[in-house]
């Protein structure tokens, strides 16, 4: 008799810069993908079957029916008032259809609240004010479901397909045409970057180990420079766009839209140094290095934070 292989199968709930490259990547692999949005949007790729699902309303149940993981990658308008409202509700629905298949989330920072120093995995997550406080309950909602979670969080990230961020669309272009970029705050002010198939990869690899199930962890992130450092990830954008409208960007991990600047910050005017050689160019699925910083501005965060990033479990996999 004849064996029949059945690759495992994988949900991916979103199509956003997440979930489309969590897709692609499980699809690369040799995995069965089942990408879930409204639209039915979602890479083409003949592992990956697309299907039109809303995930406030839609029956989830069947369309988790066979997952060996689900990556919930879809989010709502970035803003407290909606966070409050529906995203509480989505994630219940979403743990609920699971019944026990692991769960994987894309994850900020916004739960450790203001921090002085290195964030570290095993440091408290009880921020309360507004959206830090939705976060902080979120992740105690995970906690308390029967249902095993992964949380990775991620700095603010860029990479294919980032484009509505404050220095996405509005920078790169001006990088690739070797123009002068505007800068919001202080450009001396070191910031961190994760780079968006790091975060992804990061996902996959801890939800096919059981041993990081329900577990909170860092994505592999690039050290912290400033905005005028020629070592930050802006000026090498080149070298990384790949066709059409996959342009490179920062953003958020939760963020949909072009966030308002800031009237208190500065713009600052930067040259845009010479890219580097492509064959100096480090290669993007090495490791990143440990640790990083990066400062967000406005009333939320407004100060200066170290985060570790080192997870043994899942860098060792990704080098």
């Amino acid at each position: 008799m004849e064996r029949v292989t059945v690759n495992p199968l994988h949900v991916v709930t979103g199509a956003g810069p997440v979930g489309w490259t969590v897709a692609q990547q499980l699809a690369a692999q040799g995995h069965s993908v089942r990408i879930l949005t409204r639209s039915g949007s979602g890479p083409e790729h003949t592992s990956i079957e697309r299907r039109q699902v809303d995930i406030t309303t839609g029956d989830l149940r069947d369309a988790f029916r066979g997952a060996t993981a689900i990556y919930h990658c879809t989010h709502v308008a970035y803003s407290d008032k909606a966070w409050r409202a529906q995203l509480p509700t989505m994630e219940q629905r979403v743990l609920d259809a699971a019944a026990g298949t692991v769960v994987v989330f894309p994850e900020s920072l916004y739960s450790y609240g203001k921090i002085d120093g290195t964030i570290r995995e095993d440091l408290p997550r009880n921020a309360t004010y507004r959206k830090l406080g939705v976060r902080t309950g979120l992740l105690a909602a995970r906690d308390a479901h029967s249902t095993p979670t992964i949380s990775v969080a991620a700095s603010d990230f860029y990479g294919p397909r980032v484009r509505t961020a404050h220095m996405g669309e509005r920078v790169v272009p001006n990088i690739l045409d070797h123009k002068t970029i505007r800068v919001l705050a202080n450009a001396e002010i070191p910031h961190s970057f994760t780079f968006v198939p790091d975060f992804a990869a990061a996902m996959i690899t801890a939800a096919a180990d059981p041993t990081l199930w329900n577990t909170f962890l860092h994505a592999p992130t690039a050290p912290a420079v400033s905005q005028r450092d020629d070592r930050t990830p802006l000026p090498r954008s080149r070298s990384r766009r790949t066709s059409g409208r996959h342009t490179a960007g920062l953003a958020d991990p939760h963020s949909r839209r072009r966030p308002r600047a800031d009237p208190r910050t500065r713009r600052h005017s930067l040259p845009i140094p010479t890219p580097l050689p492509a064959r100096q160019h480090p290669k993007r699925s090495a490791p990143r290095p440990p640790s990083h910083a990066t400062r967000r501005r406005g009333s939320e965060h407004s100060r200066v934070v170290e985060v570790d990033s080192r997870s043994p479990g899942v860098l060792t996999m990704l080098g």
